[in-house]
């Protein structure tokens, strides 16, 4: 028997290719329908495959011959359920239309037998052999009927198999599906440690309760628990917010009027109105408080930083000083030892450059003053923060001015900042007018803007 198999895009062109290749006697044992290699025969159209036969002329005993057909038609089918069993395997989410083919292959192997029975009929007659046709029955060959029988078992088995294969792929689905949303919601080991962490505070209603309050007041995360913390073990018969009021007034500072005596520097990353906030505390010393105030700036990297400075200068007739290097620093401090208050802006620098930290220090070291304020903005991100804290502890600073609170609506940085730096407040700035926008707080103004009972704007 000459067996063959054809892909073809319908039937029309397979009948014309089996009828040219292998006559007009072939007979089709099975087709379907199949999709190309490859990821682009997943989005093509599905082609068909088409499996034929023909009794080959040249065997002599046509019981062998019957008996190799029937042979080569299971191996077929048999080689047919391998591939559907494969498919099943490879794409379980097509898994039930897999087992609706299966079924019809099965109905098409009984029809395949029967018409090729006719065939085998045809070529015994050719060759004058007077068996009857009711010889090759199907029904009448016990070997078929077994054939088929142990084909139908062997199905049951499959059967039987694909559920399993199915509950394994369904668990594994689920197992994975678990651990994207473990690696969703926790992001690497100190993720993990926080969240244990945050559960056990949180874990009561009132610690929820407090945490959800500090969130919304953009609090950063380790002073949130140490909050939480604080609050559960007083034992006051006050309301929740009083107690996280009293422990706000705990940890926040004012700097004393002195702060602002003498020889004042102002240092801080750029961009956070360090100029600005020299140019106020110029107008509001000079035209209110009537002090004899000189302006020292050592920004000359920064484009229009001299011009502005020197033009505040102008309006308010006090003195000026660009400052170029160290030696240039010692004569503008000694040309101003009559001023009451000498006010010195400084250059932006970032806190992660140490080189750049350094040489400020040495201009700094050349005025000789304890007066030296951070200058920090209150829209400034709680990681940045910390680095810029931590960064400028090297200039000695022992005072915090904390800038733009005009520009957020959330104060809970404010109390970070001062956690963090671990120093007073001197003032905060609430906008660009010169010399308005500038104010002394004191403890409770302070804890009323954190707690969002007050506004700026």
């Amino acid at each position: 028997m000459i067996i063959k198999k054809y892909i073809v895009n319908n039937m029309n062109e397979a009948m014309t290719r089996i009828r040219y290749e292998l006559g007009k006697e072939a007979v089709i044992v099975s087709q379907r329908k199949i999709r190309k290699p490859g990821i682009k025969g997943f989005f093509s159209k599905k082609i068909i495959e088409v499996t034929a036969a023909v009794e080959n002329p040249s065997e002599g005993n046509n019981e062998d011959s019957m008996q190799n057909s029937l042979d080569a038609i299971r191996n077929i089918i048999t080689k047919e359920n391998q591939k559907e069993l494969n498919t099943i395997s490879k794409n379980t989410e097509d898994f039930s239309k897999n087992e609706k083919e299966e079924s019809s292959n099965i109905d098409t192997s009984n029809s395949v037998l029967n018409a090729y029975k006719e065939s085998l009929k045809n070529v015994a007659i050719s060759r004058n052999i007077k068996d009857e046709p009711e010889t090759i029955k199907y029904n009448s060959n016990p070997n078929v009927s077994q054939d088929i029988k142990d084909h139908n078992k062997n199905r049951e088995k499959q059967s039987d198999k694909n559920d399993i294969l199915m509950r394994e792929m369904q668990e594994m689905k689920s197992i994975l599906s678990k651990i994207a949303v473990k690696s969703d919601t926790s992001i690497g080991d100190n993720a993990i440690e926080r969240n244990n962490k945050e559960d056990k505070l949180h874990e009561d209603l009132e610690g929820k309760k407090i945490y959800n309050f500090l969130k919304e007041l953009d609090m950063e995360e380790s002073l949130i628990d140490g909050i939480i913390k604080d609050v559960k073990s007083m034992e006051e018969p006050i309301e929740m917010k009083e107690k996280i009021r009293n422990i706000i007034l705990k940890k926040v500072e004012i700097s004393s009027n002195n702060s602002f005596q003498n020889k004042v520097v102002l240092v801080g990353p750029t961009g956070v109105g360090k100029t600005t906030t020299i140019a106020k505390l110029a107008g509001k010393m000079a035209l209110l408080e009537k002090k004899k105030v000189g302006l020292i700036t050592v920004d000359t990297y920064r484009i229009g930083a001299v011009e502005q400075l020197r033009t505040y200068a102008d309006i308010m007739s006090i003195p000026f000083k660009v400052v170029i290097n160290q030696k240039e620093m010692e004569e503008a401090i000694n040309f101003m030892e009559d001023r009451d208050v000498v006010l010195i802006d400084t250059t932006g620098r970032s806190s992660k450059n140490i080189m750049q930290i350094s040489e400020l220090r040495a201009y700094i070291d050349k005025v000789s003053t304890e007066n030296i304020h951070l200058v920090i903005s209150c829209t400034t991100k709680n990681k940045d923060i910390e680095s810029i804290v931590e960064g400028y502890k090297v200039l000695n600073y022992n005072n915090v001015i904390i800038t733009k609170l005009d520009e957020t609506s959330s104060y809970g940085s404010i109390l970070h900042i001062l956690n963090r730096a671990d120093r007073p407040l001197s003032l905060v700035t609430t906008g660009q007018n010169v010399p308005d926008d500038i104010k002394v707080m004191d403890k409770e103004e302070l804890s009323n803007l954190i707690l969002g009972e007050d506004n700026i704007c």
